[in-house]
């Protein structure tokens, strides 16, 4: 699992790529925690990526809807069609008028349908509200949902792999963490952030990645930060470094270019 995903650009210690083994091989959601930036969408990428699989996603916020996470009924076309329909079939069609032709899948349920071809992302799942979370433990724990018009839709390709990703705004519930694997992921220590900035951009100096490896370590330690660069801004400010050709510096970066960690005054 490690070496996949080091095809796809993912550098996962042991722990981590033994969380996503196992994930896969007991057919169990596998839930990330940790602080923004740690690579835990990154990671889900890289496995549909490695694993051959279509990745489909749902980002959580608040408020979100069954409409938007699971299904909808296509109520535009059930008017059309019970319009244009002779009066004389208009009752044999309104009673298939919330079946399978007029369902209109949302992601949870693209999951399901797609089976063991598909990677689920539940991104960011402690920004929904709890109710949304209790909605989950049936797909989690069954591989099914139930839709009352309908019945019973239950995954008959095989189980989607699902990850579902948390930066731990609030507490999710016992249930949902029972139905799940679990793997903490930790901001990158500056080896490992060496490596992976060699991995993603190989052309990159010796010197330049050591700097810039030491200045992002620098920036997350410092407490009056309010925005604290993840991996994805590491590698930006180093691209956009080596686009500016720049090789190193005695004292300090390059002032214009530290907007794109500190994203803030």
């Amino acid at each position: 699992m490690a070496a996949a995903l080091h095809q796809a650009h993912y550098l996962a210690d042991e722990p981590l790529a033994t969380a996503a083994w196992l994930a896969l091989k007991l057919a169990k959601p596998l839930l990330l925690e940790g602080p923004p930036g740690s690579g835990k969408t990154a990671l889900a990428q890289a496995l549909a990526q490695a694993l051959g699989r279509q990745l489909i996603r749902l980002q959580c916020f608040e408020g979100i809807e069954l409409a938007q996470a699971a299904y909808d009924w296509q109520h535009a076309r059930q008017l059309v069609a019970l319009q244009a329909a002779p009066p004389e079939q208009r009752e044999a069609l309104a009673a298939r008028l919330f079946g399978r032709e007029f369902l209109a899948p949302r992601p949870l349920l693209q999951a399901l349908e797609q089976g063991a071809g598909a990677l689920l992302l539940i991104d960011e799942i402690d920004r929904a509200d709890p109710p949304f979370e209790a909605f989950l433990l049936e797909l989690l724990g069954e591989w099914q949902l139930s839709i009352p018009e309908l019945g019973t839709v239950r995954a008959e390709q095989g189980a989607p792999l699902v990850l579902l990703t948390s930066n731990r705004s609030r507490e999710l519930s016992d249930a949902l963490r029972r139905r799940c694997l679990f793997h903490w992921l930790q901001r990158p220590t500056p080896a490992q952030e060496h490596a992976i900035l060699a991995l993603h951009l190989p052309g990159l100096g010796e010197r330049l990645r050591a700097q810039v490896v030491d200045y992002v370590q620098t920036l997350r330690a410092d407490p009056r930060l309010e925005h604290v660069p993840g991996l994805a801004e590491t590698l930006d400010w180093a691209r956009a470094l080596q686009a500016l050709q720049v090789e190193g510096w005695p004292d300090a970066p390059p002032l214009a270019t530290l907007g794109l960690l500190r994203k803030q005054p």
